[in-house]
C-alpha cells in the first residue's frame, strides 16, 4: 500500500531493513510511532543516534560497550586466566544470564566461513591471538558447531 506521505514511506522502508521485520511489520511500527507522543518517537530516534555514535568495541574482548573497557573485562572479580570465545555479543549475554561463568570473554563478531568469503581477517581472531600472552590457562570455544 502506498501512502501519500514520502516521509512515512521512507520510515517503513528503513524499518523493513531490520532483521525479522517485513514490510507489514514495518508499516505497523511506523504507524504506531505516529500514534505515540512526538516526544516518545524523538526519544527513540535520539537513543538510536546515541547508540551509533557511542558504541564501540571493548579494548580487550571486542564486546560492544560505551567505555574503553566493558564491565566484564574491568571487573576485578572475574577470573582472567579463562577466556570464553563466542561469535556474537548476544552469545555472551546468554552465557552471562546463567550466572555460572566467571571468566572473561572474547567476541569474534562472526565465524569463519570460506564459502561466504569470511576469513580470519574478517572477524576478531587477530585480537584473540594477541590476548594469549601466557596468562590464559583455559580457552573455551562456545561456538556454533557448524
Amino acid at each position: 500500500m502506498q501512502f501519500a506521505s514520502e516521509s512515512l514511506e521512507r520510515a517503513i522502508s528503513e524499518l523493513s531493513k531490520l532483521p525479522t521485520i517485513g514490510k507489514k511489520s514495518a508499516q505497523r511500527l511506523a504507524l504506531h510511532m505516529l500514534r505515540r507522543s512526538p516526544e516518545d518517537t524523538i526519544r527513540l530516534a535520539d537513543a538510536l543516534a546515541h547508540l551509533v555514535s557511542n558504541i564501540h568495541y571493548c579494548e580487550q574482548c571486542c564486546n560492544l560497550c560505551d567505555t574503553p573497557t566493558c564491565g566484564v573485562c574491568s571487573s576485578p572479580k572475574r577470573e582472567s586466566s579463562i577466556i570464553c570465545v563466542v561469535e556474537e555479543p548476544g552469545d555472551m549475554l546468554a552465557i552471562e544470564k546463567t550466572h555460572e561463568f566467571n571468566g572473561l570473554y572474547h567476541v569474534l563478531h562472526g565465524a569463519l566461513n570460506p564459502m561466504d568469503g569470511i576469513g580470519p581477517s574478517d572477524i576478531k581472531l587477530k585480537e584473540l591471538v594477541q590476548r594469549l600472552d601466557g596468562t590464559v590457562e583455559e580457552l573455551i570455544l562456545a561456538l556454533n558447531p557448524n
